[in-house]
């Protein structure tokens, strides 16, 4: 039964992520190919092709949002975003929601800034307990001069859900940059900590990387 259980599992792992990833790959497809629908109707697949083909949808959806990035690149562009965020904003409930996943994105996506760039291991949350974080931001002004040390925030992630999570102020000096990529770090998270990264050997010479300075004072130890 020992042997039948491990064949099961086994054959669990194989096909498991073959599954989940064939399912997520057509409900994506599957969402893009409705953009088809915004065609007129005799500029559609199906009035020209002998059978369906899927993916049309997602070349449509990739060239839509290729073309939208070259017009927002140029003036005229850019004015007209901001002439439709100006109107977003004079809406309530539509301007948190559109102002919030903006912010979301620019810092995901742009290169121009380090958030989300470096994966961070810090003690939360208590001393001698250690969670995975992300840099979001340096330099913040007002927390720093209150302070009077250099901090950055930290967003610390849940597991196995990452997109939700704390947001930490931290001062520089208590925090461990990892050589671990970000995907990486998402892996670790998102299995439960079960998908580990591997990490050259040749760097276990450098242990301990750097690890922020005890400054509570340890009790001597009892007879």
């Amino acid at each position: 039964m020992k042997n039948l259980r491990r064949y099961f599992v086994a054959g669990l792992l194989v096909w498991l992520p073959i599954a989940v990833t064939f399912l997520l790959l057509r409900f994506v497809v599957g969402v893009m190919d409705k953009t088809l629908q915004w065609l007129p109707p005799s500029y559609r697949p199906e009035e020209w092709l002998p059978v369906a083909v899927p993916g049309l949808g997602l070349l449509l959806t990739l060239g839509l949002v290729l073309l939208t990035g070259v017009l927002a690149a140029n003036i005229v562009g850019r004015s007209m975003v901001g002439l439709w965020e100006s109107v977003l904003q004079r809406i309530p409930i539509v301007r948190s929601i559109y102002m919030a996943s903006k912010s979301f994105a620019e810092v995901v996506l742009s290169d121009s800034n380090q958030s989300f760039k470096k994966v961070l291991m810090l003690e939360y949350p208590r001393k001698g307990i250690y969670s995975l974080a992300f840099q979001t931001g340096t330099q913040l002004g007002e927390i720093e001069a209150r302070t009077g040390k250099e901090v950055i925030s930290c967003f610390v992630p849940t597991t196995p859900n990452p997109t939700s999570g704390f947001i930490i102020i931290v001062p520089k000096d208590d925090v461990v940059e990892l050589d671990m990529q970000v995907d990486e770090a998402l892996k670790l998270i998102i299995s439960l900590g079960v998908v580990v990264p591997t990490w050259p050997a040749d760097k276990s010479g450098e242990l301990p990387l750097n690890m922020p300075a005890k400054t509570a004072h340890q009790p001597a130890a009892k007879d």
